[in-house]
C-alpha cells in the first residue's frame, strides 16, 4: 500500500500496532508527550504530503487528553499538506453525551410532572407561589433538588464531531456509537462500523450449546441489536425491562431462559450495574450459563468488583478498549479482537471499496 501513512495516539497504541501488522504497513514515527505546564506535545517524524493519514485514536484512558491530541495530530497533518486525513475511533469520545443519553445517566429522580403530581396529591395547589407549566416544573425540580437542569444538559458530543471538522480531518470511521444520531453531526463522510461479525464468531467458538442459548437484551434500547444477532444465530429473543425508571433494581424479564445458556448483549459495560442486575434477573429465572458481550469494555468504578461477584460465567469485549490490565484483576473477562476487522476497513476505504458489503455479506451467510 503506496502513499498510506498509519499514526497513532496515546489512547491505544497496542490496537494500532495490530492493526498495522494486519495491514503490513508500518507506524509512522511519531513523538507525543507533555510540556512541563501538561500541554499537550505532538510532533510527527515522517513525511505525510500528498498521503492518505490514518489517525487511530480511542476514547479512553485520559480522554480529554486524548482528544486535544487527535485534534493537534489532525491539525500537524493538515499543515503538514496530507491528501487526505481519516480519523480512526473504535470508541468515540463523548458518544454518550446526548441530552437522550445523559437523561438516563444522571441519577433517577423524580421531576417535571412528577413532582407536581407529588404536590397535588399534598393538597399544595392553592399556593400563590407554585408556578405552573413544563418549564416551571423542569424549575421546581432544579430549586427542590430534585434533578437538575436536565433539557439544558451540554452536547458535548456534537462540540467534539465538530472540533474533529475543524481540525480539518476529511473522514471518520468509528465503531458502534452508542447514539447513532451523532453520524448525523458531521458535514464529513461517517463509515459506521459494527462489531456484530466479531461477535457472532465468538459466539460460535466460545458458548458451549450456543444453538439452544438465549439472546438477551439488557433495556428495550439495545433490543434492535439483540434480535439482528437472534436473527442471524436462528436463537431466541428475552429482554429485561425496567418497569419503574426511578428505581433500577425494580427490573423485570420477558422471555423464556430457564435451563438454557443466556448471552447479554450490550454497546458499552461501563459502570457495570446492568450487567450485574440483568445477570441476576436471569439467575432467578433459572438461566444455566450466563454470558455478557459487548462492543466497549470501559469497567469504570466498581465495576469489576460487580463482575466479580455476579453469576456471569464469562464477560466478553472487544479491544477498543485495552483490556490488557482489567483481565489481570478479573479472571471472567475476555477479549475479542477487532484489529483484523479495522486493518479490513481501512483497506478498502484507501482503495475505494465497499465498506458496507462486510456487513451485507454477514446478513447473507
Amino acid at each position: 500500500m503506496k502513499n498510506i501513512v498509519l499514526l497513532t495516539g496515546s489512547s491505544h497504541p497496542s490496537l494500532a500496532q495490530r492493526i498495522s501488522e494486519t495491514l503490513g504497513v508500518e507506524l509512522s514515527r511519531c513523538k507525543l508527550g507533555k510540556f512541563s505546564n501538561q500541554e499537550s506535545s505532538v510532533e510527527i517524524k515522517d513525511s505525510v504530503r500528498e498521503k492518505h493519514v490514518y489517525i487511530i485514536q480511542s476514547g479512553c484512558g485520559s480522554v480529554n487528553d486524548n482528544v486535544i491530541e487527535l485534534f493537534i495530530l489532525i491539525q500537524a497533518c493538515r499543515m503538514g499538506s496530507a491528501k487526505r486525513i481519516t480519523v480512526v475511533t473504535p470508541l468515540f469520545p463523548y458518544s454518550r453525551q446526548s441530552e437522550r443519553s445523559q437523561k438516563k445517566r444522571l441519577p433517577q429522580h423524580q421531576i417535571g410532572t412528577e413532582i407536581m403530581s407529588s404536590l397535588l396529591q399534598t393538597g399544595n395547589t392553592s399556593s400563590p407561589s407554585l408556578p405552573q407549566g413544563s418549564f416551571a416544573q423542569s424549575f421546581m425540580g432544579m430549586t427542590s433538588g430534585e434533578g437538575g437542569y436536565r433539557q439544558w444538559c451540554a452536547r458535548a458530543g456534537t462540540l467534539v464531531a465538530n472540533l474533529l471538522q475543524a481540525a480539518g480531518a476529511d473522514h471518520l470511521i468509528a465503531m458502534d456509537l452508542h447514539d447513532p444520531q451523532y453520524q448525523g453531526f458531521f458535514h464529513i463522510p461517517v463509515d459506521l462500523i459494527y462489531a456484530e461479525p466479531s461477535i457472532i464468531q465468538w459466539i460460535r467458538s466460545e458458548v458451549p450449546n450456543w444453538r439452544q442459548a438465549v439472546v438477551v437484551s439488557p433495556d428495550a434500547g439495545g433490543a434492535k441489536r439483540a434480535t439482528s444477532i437472534c436473527n442471524k444465530l436462528n436463537l431466541d429473543f428475552a429482554l429485561i425491562h425496567k418497569e419503574d425508571l426511578a428505581n433500577t433494581e425494580n427490573m423485570g424479564l420477558v422471555g423464556e431462559v430457564e435451563g438454557r445458556p443466556a448471552i447479554i448483549l450490550d454497546d458499552i459495560i461501563d459502570s457495570g450495574s446492568t450487567i450485574g442486575l440483568a445477570s441476576e434477573i436471569l439467575k432467578r429465572h433459572g438461566a444455566t450459563d450466563i454470558y455478557a458481550i459487548a462492543v466497549h469494555g470501559v469497567f469504570s468504578g466498581p465495576a469489576l468488583e460487580i463482575i466479580g461477584r455476579s453469576p456471569v460465567t464469562a464477560v466478553a469485549c472487544t479491544n477498543t478498549v485495552p483490556q490488557e490490565e482489567f483481565r489481570k484483576q478479573c479472571s471472567k473477562l475476555k477479549t475479542i479482537d477487532i484489529a483484523p476487522m479495522l486493518g479490513e476497513i481501512i483497506r478498502r476505504t484507501f482503495y475505494g471499496e465497499s465498506v458496507t458489503q462486510l456487513f451485507v455479506h454477514e446478513e447473507q451467510a
